[in-house]
């Protein structure tokens, strides 16, 4: 059974999904101002308003104005804190969770939001305004969607809580009014229909979002859990690969030889305050010996090749994020040293694929006090390349376009985000021309928008990209995307958000090799994968953007980085067996 810490854990990790929405909701509103502008349906739009103009009448214009009262931001507010108080006084056993849900949806949609109007501008109809305008964009209506965050938000309590006729009636009556609510602001010429659909989707987005974060029953979700610790554990070696020399890691509880511990610390993501709290972590591990090196632009490994020769280090604590851990590891492929990571970048996606804790200390302790395994490792070579090694994934394309242009300033102020901020202006883009060749079978002819190649298949906010990529398979996983339109889009950011839902993660079976999501994705396997664009193509590698070029292959390198990891927690389900053999302990 999970203790309320890592059930918490969980829950944040779906509320991750939430700047996912942000960024699907920005895609939107950029492809209704910009591309898809006076195109069919959009195109009809001002007649829909012009007809709602001339057909207004007393009776519906006060019905209008008291339902845009009551979606304003006064009486959203004012009407939250109302009914927040009513479910935790009201009730003899206090709705908490039921509390939080309202709370977070309102608010979170409300974030979701302005932070879609700091890009989107979009102008009001070109209608007469029965309100004043507000400074925010048309698009997406903030009445529509905060009224179906705090109404939806009650029938959505009401269907969990009520039961028989009263249920029917509450549902019902609660549901209809964000349609109501959409209805007047049509009517009295505040928005265009694409704004109100807008407005109704980010809401129903953030209630599903929230709703999966806390209102999933507490069995359902310990079942949940359950299902996917076994997953999850099972895409990680838990007992030694063929590749694995290493002496048994139960003849130390740390599997490590006491030897001397090369810390290789980035300077900016590795402060003071945590460089401290990494020695003491090695200290209180047994590691006192220490000897600590700075990256830099030019070595980005802190010269750890020159500190790792003949002086008896059994430890390299790589304190950065996915770009430092990749050039200690790069290093270290096929030694017996091993490696721990302390995740302290923008990214950090080997240690969020390997499930260590976020907090960087934290996740050195649990390591330190786990055991040893092997991973694999990917080399990657092309033109204009030194071959390199990487642990998480490499690509061409729009990600790599996106790595390349993110802003430093911007990394540092929101992390990751920064990413999704850079994408939003490769979105238009043109396709690839590639041809694939796996293994040694016939060359394939594509066109992509972006190559993604895993070792691992986890992003940011726990989205499965590469849903069956194992650190310990043998192989590495690659997914094409070739969204078609804003359509493609969609359907192809549904499926990977898909299979982030409860439950789902903990599919057994494996992603079909093919096309999937109406051919925007599509996934393969191998051991070798050899690319040649048409062109020179961005590429990155672990999250670095290297030199563009117009040929990459790479090759899988079983077993070859000997990495510390937690032991799993022990459970009352037996050992499992994983795809790829490696037997697991469900936690």
């Amino acid at each position: 059974m999970r203790n309320e810490r890592g059930d918490a854990a969980r829950r944040g990790g779906i509320l991750l999904l939430l700047p996912v929405q942000v960024a699907l909701m920005t895609g939107l509103g950029l492809l209704i101002t910009i591309p898809l502008a006076g195109r069919w349906p959009l195109s009809a739009e001002d007649g829909v308003n012009r007809a709602f103009a001339a057909h207004r009448g007393e009776p519906a214009t006060e019905l209008s104005e008291w339902l845009s009262l009551l979606a304003s931001t006064q009486s959203v507010i004012g009407l939250s804190l109302l009914c927040v108080a009513a479910l935790l006084l009201l009730p003899r056993v206090a709705w908490r969770r039921e509390a939080a849900f309202l709370a977070l949806s309102v608010a979170a949609q409300s974030a979701v939001f302005l932070l879609v109007t700091l890009v989107v501008e979009r102008s009001r109809p070109d209608v007469p305004h029965l309100d004043p305008a507000p400074p925010t964009s048309s698009f997406p209506s903030g009445h529509v969607g905060a009224a179906t965050a705090l109404f939806g938000g009650l029938a959505t309590i009401a269907a969990t809580r009520l039961h028989g006729v009263r249920r029917v009636l509450a549902v019902g009556a609660l549901a209809l009014i964000p349609v109501a609510v959409a209805l007047s602001r049509l009517y009295r010429g505040m928005h265009h229909p694409s704004d109100v659909l807008g407005g109704l989707l980010n809401g129903a987005c953030t209630l599903f979002v929230v709703g999966c974060a806390l209102l999933l029953p507490a069995r359902s979700r310990r079942d949940d859990a359950s299902r996917s610790d076994t997953t999850s554990e099972a895409a990680l070696p838990a007992t030694r690969t063929p590749a694995d020399t290493d002496t048994d890691a139960g003849d130390d509880p740390e599997g490590l030889r006491a030897g001397r511990v090369v810390v290789v610390r980035h300077p900016h993501s590795c402060d003071d305050e945590l460089a401290e709290r990494v020695r003491s972590v090695l200290s209180h591990r047994g590691h006192p010996d220490q000897v600590w090196t700075a990256t830099s632009a030019d070595d980005p490994s802190g010269g750890l090749a020159s500190r790792i020769g003949d002086t008896g280090t059994t430890l390299v604590v790589a304190c950065g994020g996915d770009g430092t851990v990749r050039a200690c590891a790069e290093a270290l492929a096929g030694t017996d040293i091993a490696l721990a990571v302390v995740p302290c970048g923008t990214g950090n996606l080997l240690a969020r694929n390997l499930r260590l804790p976020a907090d960087p200390a934290k996740a050195l302790d649990a390591a330190l006090s786990g055991r040893t395994t092997r991973i694999d490792m990917g080399r990657l070579s092309g033109d204009r390349l030194e071959p390199a090694r990487f642990t998480v994934m490499a690509g061409a394309g729009l990600d790599a376009a996106m790595v390349r242009d993110a802003s430093d300033r911007l990394k540092e102020r929101v992390g990751w985000a920064a990413y999704v901020v850079s994408a939003f202006g490769h979105l238009r883009d043109p396709r690839m021309r590639l041809s694939i060749r796996l293994d040694d079978g016939a060359e394939l002819e594509r066109r992509a928008r972006m190559v993604v190649i895993g070792n691992v298949g986890t992003l940011q906010g726990g989205l499965p990209l590469l849903p069956d990529a194992r650190p310990d398979s043998g192989r590495l996983d690659m997914v094409l995307l070739d969204p078609r339109g804003a359509a493609g889009w969609l359907v192809a950011a549904g499926h990977v958000m898909s299979r982030a839902l409860p439950g789902r993660a903990s599919t057994p079976t494996r992603t079909p090799a093919g096309a999937v999501a109406g051919g925007a994705l599509e996934y393969f396997n191998a051991a070798r994968i050899d690319i040649r664009f048409s062109k020179p193509q961005p590429r990155e590698l672990d999250g670095d953007a290297v030199a563009s070029g117009a040929h990459l292959t790479a090759e899988v390198e079983p077993g070859a980085l000997r990495l510390c990891l937690p032991t799993p927690r022990p459970s009352v389900a037996d050992a499992s067996v994983s795809e790829g053999g490696a037997v697991t302990t469900a936690g």
